[in-house]
């Protein structure tokens, strides 16, 4: 079984297993962070991680999540979108970009 060191704030050094680490990325590079809840004081910790930290956690079967980092859609774009489907040529128009 693998180990993964690492620092809980208020105890330390702790070891964990895969399954005690989640990992959230982020969509738009290698870079995220992880959260682990420490087994001594039970508070849920969170870290960034660099590319390096993403590699290695990842190599050792961390389960990942991506997150989306971009702005949330705009009630402005959906109505857009909407008045889009509207148009009888919206299909062709979307065919032919």
């Amino acid at each position: 079984m693998t180990t993964i060191r690492t620092t809980c704030n208020r105890c330390g050094d702790v070891e964990l297993t895969t399954s005690d680490i989640a990992l959230e990325l982020t969509s738009e590079s290698s870079t995220g962070t992880y959260r682990f809840e420490c087994p001594f004081c039970g508070v849920v910790q969170r870290r960034p991680a660099n590319h390096r930290v993403v590699s290695i956690l990842l190599a050792t079967g961390v389960h990942y999540d991506i997150v989306p980092t971009g702005h949330p859609i705009t009630e402005n774009e959906i109505d857009g979108f909407v008045r889009a489907l509207d148009e009888e040529d919206w299909f062709s128009e979307l065919a032919t970009s």
